[in-house]
C-alpha cells in the first residue's frame, strides 16, 4: 500500500484488512464512534455484534482457535476492556492471535479524568503480548502492524491497542507499510535429531502426551505414525485446548486427568516421557503428590520455550515446530529401527489395546445402557444419545465440567477441529466461543454442550447466534446446581453442608431465556425423547438450544 493521505479511522480499519483479518468483533460506545461511522464503508469486514464485552472476546477467540487466523476486536473503554478481561485471559492460554483495540479519550484528555477513563494499556498488560496506545497518526500503521506480527508470531497470542479519538479523527500522509511474517517452522539440527532418535528408541516402556500444537500444525498423520514407530502409549494433555489426537487410533489412551495422584500411577507403568506439543502436566488444585515420577527422564518439543523445564526437569528441551520436527524426525527413526524393536513396538500397541481409548469407550457405552431409563436423566446417559446422532462433520465446543469426562470418553473426535473446551479453567468460553467456531467453519454443524451454571456466563451470545441465523445447537446440560462444587467440597473438604450452590428457587427458564434472545428451544425430561429431540434440533442447520434435565448427583433434585 502507497503513501496516502486519509483519516486515521479509516486508515485504521484498511490495516485490518491488509493484516489479513475479516472479521473484527465489537461491542460498541462512545468512544468507538469513529470507527463505527467509518466501517460501513468497508463491507468486506464482517462486524460481529455481541451484547457484553467478554461474549466479544469470547467469540473472537472462538473464531481464531478454529480458523488459525488473527481476528479484531474493539471493546468500550476501561468498563469494557475491564469486562473483558477473564475472556482475554483465556485467549492468553489457548494461545489465539487477537488484535485487540479499545476507544480511549482524546489525547491529553485523560488528565481531566472524565467518565469512563483509565490507563488501558496498564489493565491489558498483564494478560497480553504487548500493549500499547497510539498517540499520533503517522505512528499508526507502525503499531498495527507490529501488534498484528506479535500475535501471529508463535507462541500466538492476544495483543492490544488502546486507540485515542484525536487520532482517528486526524487526517494526515501515511506510509501503510505492508505485513511481516515471522517464519518460526523449525526444527532441530540434524545431529539432535539423531540424539532425539536414539534416545527414543533405547525406551523400552515410552509414554506420549499429545497436545494441542499438534493440532494447530495439522500434524495428526506425523503423531500417529511417531506412537506406531515407537510402539507408545499416548495420552491427551491434561487440559482439553482442542482434539490434541485422534482418540480412535490404537495407541490413544485418552485423556489424562488433572488428579496428580492417578497421573502418577499412571506414569510410573512406563520408562521415558516424550511432551509432544503440550503443557507438560499442567495441573489445578495442589496436591501433595507430583505427577511425575522421580527421576523420570523426559524429552518435551514445542514451541513454547516458557514450558520447557518450567516445573520439571528436562533431558531434552527442544523449542521447535512440531510438524517440522516429525517430518524431519520420522525417517531417522524409520531407518534406525532394528528388526527387534519393530517387533517389541508391535507387541506394545497390541498390549494397549485391551485399554485403549476406543475399548473403554464401548465398556462405557454398555454401562451407561444401564441408565436408559432413569429420571432424573442420567448426564452421561444424555452424552450416549448425544453421540449417537451427531453428523460426522460436527464439531464440539464443551464447557460442561461435570459432563466433560463422559463427552471425552465417547466424542470419536477424529480431527483438529472436531473439539474445543476450556483453555484457561475460567468459564465463559463455552456460549460465545461456539459463535466464534462457527463463523470459521461455516459449512460444519456446531453443538455446543454447556452446563447451566456454565452458560449463565455467557447467555448473550445466544443472541448473536440468533441475529447471525448460526447452525449452532446448544445443549443446556442442567442439574440446577454447580454440581462440581459440591463435588469438590465433599471430596475435598469432607462436608455436604452445601450453601450458594443450588439454582432451582426459581428454577432458570432456559427456554424461555433462549426464545426471548430469538432462538428456537426445547425441554428434555424424558430419557426416550432425547435422540429425537437432538436430532431434530442438529439436522434444521438453525440456531436451536436443547435444555436437558439431569440428576444433579445428590438426590435432591427440585
Amino acid at each position: 500500500m502507497a503513501i496516502q493521505k486519509m483519516t486515521g479511522r479509516e486508515a485504521f480499519i484498511k490495516l485490518l484488512l491488509d493484516e489479513g483479518i475479516t472479521h473484527l468483533f465489537g461491542n460498541p460506545g462512545t468512544t468507538e464512534l469513529a470507527i463505527m461511522e467509518v466501517v460501513p464503508q468497508f463491507p468486506e469486514l464482517k462486524y460481529v455484534l455481541g451484547l457484553q464485552e467478554s461474549i466479544v472476546v469470547g467469540m473472537a477467540d472462538g473464531y481464531a482457535r478454529a480458523s488459525n487466523k488473527m481476528a479484531a476486536v474493539n471493546l468500550h473503554c476501561a468498563p469494557g476492556l475491564g469486562h473483558a478481561m477473564g475472556a482475554i485471559y483465556s485467549a492468553k492460554f489457548s494461545g489465539s492471535p487477537l488484535l485487540i483495540t479499545a476507544g480511549q479519550y482524546e489525547v491529553g484528555y485523560g488528565l481531566q479524568e472524565p467518565l469512563l477513563y483509565d490507563d488501558l494499556v496498564a489493565i491489558a498488560k498483564p494478560l497480553v503480548k504487548w500493549s500499547f496506545e497510539v498517540t499520533r497518526i503517522e505512528d499508526l500503521p507502525r503499531v498495527v502492524r507490529r501488534a498484528a506480527k506479535i500475535a501471529m508470531t508463535p507462541p500466538m497470542g492476544p495483543v492490544f491497542i488502546s486507540l485515542p479519538g484525536s487520532v482517528l479523527d486526524e487526517e494526515a500522509e501515511i506510509d501503510f507499510g505492508f505485513p511481516t511474517r515471522i517464519d518460526a517452522a523449525t526444527r532441530p539440527n540434524d545431529d539432535a535429531l539423531n540424539e532425539l532418535a536414539d534416545r527414543l528408541l533405547a525406551a523400552k516402556q515410552p509414554v506420549m502426551i499429545a497436545g494441542r500444537e499438534i493440532a494447530n500444525a495439522d500434524a495428526f498423520a506425523e503423531a500417529t505414525e511417531l506412537a506406531e514407530l515407537l510402539g507408545a502409549a499416548v495420552y491427551q494433555e491434561s487440559v482439553p485446548y482442542n482434539t490434541r489426537y485422534p482418540v480412535t487410533h490404537p495407541t490413544c489412551l485418552g485423556d489424562l486427568t488433572r488428579n496428580q495422584k492417578k497421573i502418577r500411577q499412571t506414569l510410573e507403568q512406563y520408562d521415558f516421557l516424550l511432551c509432544l506439543g503440550a503443557d507438560l502436566l499442567r495441573m489445578s488444585p495442589k496436591s501433595d503428590v507430583e505427577p511425575l515420577p522421580p527421576g523420570m527422564p523426559v524429552m518435551h518439543i514445542t514451541e513454547r520455550e516458557w514450558e520447557l523445564g518450567k516445573n520439571y526437569s528436562t533431558e531434552y528441551a527442544v523449542r521447535a515446530d512440531v510438524k517440522e520436527t516429525l517430518r524431519a524426525l520420522l525417517p531417522i527413526l524409520r531407518a534406525k529401527r532394528s528388526d527387534a524393536y519393530k517387533t517389541q513396538a508391535t507387541k506394545r500397541i497390541e498390549e494397549i489395546s485391551s485399554r485403549n481409548w476406543s475399548a473403554n469407550c464401548a465398556k462405557l457405552r454398555a454401562d451407561v445402557q444401564s441408565a436408559a431409563t432413569a429420571q432424573p436423566i442420567d448426564q452421561r446417559y444424555l452424552v450416549k444419545q448425544l453421540v449417537d446422532v451427531l453428523p460426522e462433520n460436527v464439531i464440539i465446543v464443551d464447557e460442561t465440567l461435570t459432563a466433560a469426562p463422559a463427552i471425552s470418553a465417547m466424542y470419536p473426535a477424529q480431527d483438529p477441529n472436531a473439539f474445543y473446551s476450556l483453555a484457561s479453567g475460567g468459564l465463559g468460553f463455552g456460549m460465545p466461543g461456539a459463535v466464534g467456531v462457527s463463523l470459521a467453519q461455516p459449512d460444519r454443524p456446531v453443538v455446543a454442550t454447556i452446563g447451566d451454571g456454565s452458560s449463565m456466563y455467557g447467555i448473550q451470545a445466544l443472541w448473536t447466534a440468533a441475529h447471525l441465523k448460526l447452525p449452532i445447537t446448544y445443549v443446556i446440560i442442567n442439574n440446577r446446581s454447580y454440581r462440581i462444587i459440591k463435588e469438590r467440597l465433599l471430596a475435598m473438604r469432607g462436608t455436604d453442608a452445601f450453601v450458594a450452590m443450588d439454582m432451582n428457587d426459581p428454577a432458570i427458564d432456559f427456554v424461555g431465556v433462549a426464545k426471548g434472545l430469538g432462538m428456537d428451544a426445547h425441554c428434555v425430561t424424558d430419557p426416550a425423547k432425547i435422540s429425537d429431540v437432538l436430532k431434530s434440533a442438529i439436522a434444521s442447520g438453525k440456531p436451536t438450544l436443547v435444555e436437558v434435565i439431569v440428576a444433579d448427583g445428590f438426590a435432591s433434585q427440585s
